[in-house]
């Protein structure tokens, strides 16, 4: 076996990198319900959901094998392909994040390596039965089946409580819902964290070091674990807004519903292999529980946006990673031009989320979207409150103005009725409009 070389340790670095964006900008799938609800503190929240997606990183390595030898060949693919995914990969990440879009980090990975192993050695480089089976239909399938189970499992918790004392069966749903989000940090460990180390393993594969087919060594999955655990205590606020707030309002009982039916399907698929997006799944979950109560909403405008990320990820970030390898293919000036330009474009993120940042005191604050022109026609013929109709059994109030004593024909007091001024000061009252 080979020594790890210096390009083949600044990869291992970058996948380290990418693994701590995938923790800062997948914390809301664990916790942004449990934060919007109320039922923990923001950093509570985040420094629980760290904890457990460190103590999930040990509990498998199938999907990491399903990286390290399934989604690609690794005969004949260098250690600068890697690299090149993983910029294609870490940027994305950050742009998404800026936008506070919950795009997948996994499909970012998975784009971000195909285009570079495309770039590199041509359509035959990438297994494409298992990009169908294993990522693909997950994809598809996964938030829709997570989606249905939280509308199905929301109505089943209000039709259970109905009857129930609302702050009682409140406060056992915001228990529920902090051990539902337990249970999706664990997920997210078991699945995300193994990704990271399959792709550090696939470079190890093709730098000489361990033999093909090999489990990821110990100090790749401790080192996986920690990174992705530091990122998610560092928290992905803005897309915790989004997931939280932007997309739906959501009470306890949806909280719980979301949160338990995310966590069943990411097990379920962590445990057969499927390197699904949990990002995609949480969302679905999201949506699911928004339309399961009764009046609840979903704000399609930001689900669209959402869609519209989802869709790009795999050939945004391909994109990337192929024009990322067509430079190191020009030698070390190409291979260090290209870490330079990962280093310029995050740094560029970052100073640009300075400008409208979002943190752990202003989380739960959403901007109002602007209404659209349905919603300002229907606004502008609304009638007014009830209290201001006049009906037609109801004496009509004097005008305002100056009153005059008019002398009474009898003996009896005098009375005291209201004048009709007729000047340029006289305001008519305006009859209501219905």
């Amino acid at each position: 076996m080979e020594h790890i070389t210096l390009l083949l340790g600044i990869v291992i670095v970058t996948a380290l990198v990418f693994d701590f964006t995938n923790g800062f900008h997948d914390t809301a799938n664990a916790m942004a319900t449990t934060i919007s609800t109320g039922a923990l503190k923001p950093k509570t929240a985040v420094a629980m959901s760290a904890a457990l997606n460190l103590v999930g990183a040990f509990l498998s390595v199938e999907v990491a094998k399903t990286i390290s030898g399934g989604i690609i060949k690794e005969e004949g693919i260098r250690v600068e392909v890697i690299f090149a995914a993983l910029v294609g990969a870490i940027l994305w990440n950050l742009l998404t994040w800026l936008l506070g879009l919950p795009s997948s980090s996994s499909h970012a990975l998975f784009g971000g390596l195909i285009g570079a192993a495309v770039s590199s050695a041509g359509w035959s480089a990438v297994n494409g039965s298992t990009i169908v089976t294993k990522v693909l239909i997950p994809a598809v399938a996964a938030p829709i089946v997570a989606g249905l189970a939280a509308m199905l499992a929301t109505r089943l918790s209000y039709a259970v409580g109905s009857r129930a004392d609302e702050k009682a069966t409140a406060k056992g749903y915001r228990a529920g819902s902090i051990a539902s989000a337990g249970l999706v940090s664990l997920a997210h460990g078991t699945n995300d964290a193994q990704k990271t180390m399959g792709i550090i393993t696939l470079a190890l594969v093709t730098g000489g070091v361990i033999a093909p087919g090999s489990n990821p060594p110990t100090w790749v999955i401790v080192s996986a674990g920690l990174a992705i655990a530091l990122g998610t205590y560092l928290g992905g606020w803005r897309i915790i807004r989004t997931l939280g707030k932007g997309l739906t309002d959501l009470a306890p009982q949806q909280g719980f519903a979301a949160q338990t039916s995310a966590a069943t399907a990411i097990l379920a698929s962590s445990h057969i292999g499927f390197s699904l997006s949990t990002t995609q799944v949480c969302s679905g979950a999201v949506m699911g529980a928004g339309l399961g109560r009764k009046g609840g909403v979903v704000r399609w405008s930001t689900a669209t946006r959402m869609f519209a990320a989802w869709g790009l990820t795999l050939p945004a970030a391909g994109l990337v990673g192929a024009g990322a390898e067509l430079l190191t293919k020009q030698g070390t000036w190409g291979t260090v031009t290209t870490g330079v330009l990962l280093v310029a474009g995050a740094g560029a993120i970052w100073s640009l989320s300075r400008r409208k940042p979002v943190t752990v005191d202003n989380v739960n604050d959403v901007e109002t979207e602007p209404a659209g022109v349905v919603t300002t026609a229907i606004a502008a013929v609304t009638p007014p409150p009830a209290g201001q109709l006049a009906t037609a059994d109801a004496p009509t109030a004097p005008a305002p103005g100056p009153k005059v004593t008019i002398p009474a024909q009898n003996t009896g007091p005098k009375a005291t009725i209201p004048a009709q001024t007729t000047g340029p000061s006289a305001e008519p009252t305006s009859p209501a409009t219905v």
